[in-house]
């Protein structure tokens, strides 16, 4: 089975691109999603992550993400923390999702990660990796439009990630995020059928 990472910072546009992909018949792993029930009521790292940070991230029994973002974005420490807990509970899922579609016969899968290729290395579990683009500026926007963020705190969310253009030298297939939405969903659509194809 083919195995591509699909990556790119907060606004680029790869939720969007993920959509097209589904749309196309290729299953799509959301590592953000994983993440989330990591540490909901019951999830994987629910206890140890309310161990680390405190009860005052709780809110009616249940890990309150916006109270955590403040604390995580904001101090590299703290979230170095968080994903030390979470990260491995990711892994662990994408690695039994992975398996789970093989066996189900698909030739294809995207796993949608923002922070594959952080540390500047291709994770060698994949076939390749695509990356969305848009500029700094671009982003803000988006993400003030989008999430209701003032400029500062999208700006911080931003900082708290690699810059995307990083990972260029690493990328298979890049996908300039800067013209329309419809433009973006027919380079997606595009991309989705190269996939279906190199893995048939």
């Amino acid at each position: 089975m083919h195995v591509y990472g699909l990556t790119g910072g907060m606004g680029c546009g790869k939720s969007e691109v993920a959509r097209v992909f589904r749309d196309r018949g290729i299953p799509v792993i959301d590592a953000d999603r994983l993440g989330h029930e990591a540490i909901a009521p019951g999830g994987e790292a629910e206890q140890a992550v309310r161990e680390a940070f405190g009860e005052g991230i709780v809110t009616a029994g249940a890990i309150d993400r916006r109270k955590l973002g403040p604390l995580v974005f904001g101090d590299d420490g703290a979230r170095a923390r968080l994903n030390a807990l979470v990260h491995p509970v990711i892994r662990k899922r994408i690695e039994e999702r992975c398996r789970e579609l093989r066996d189900q016969g698909y030739k294809a899968v995207v796993i949608d990660a923002a922070l594959l290729a952080e540390d500047g290395v291709m994770p060698a579990c994949l076939t390749g990796l695509i990356l969305v683009t848009a500029s700094e500026e671009t982003r803000i926007e988006r993400l003030m439009a989008s999430r209701g963020l003032s400029r500062e705190a999208a700006a911080q969310r931003l900082a708290a990630q690699t810059p995307p253009e990083r990972k260029r030298p690493l990328a298979n297939h890049v996908i300039d995020n800067e013209a329309t939405l419809e433009a973006l969903r027919a380079r997606a659509r595009e991309l989705a059928d190269d996939i279906l194809k190199e893995a048939s």
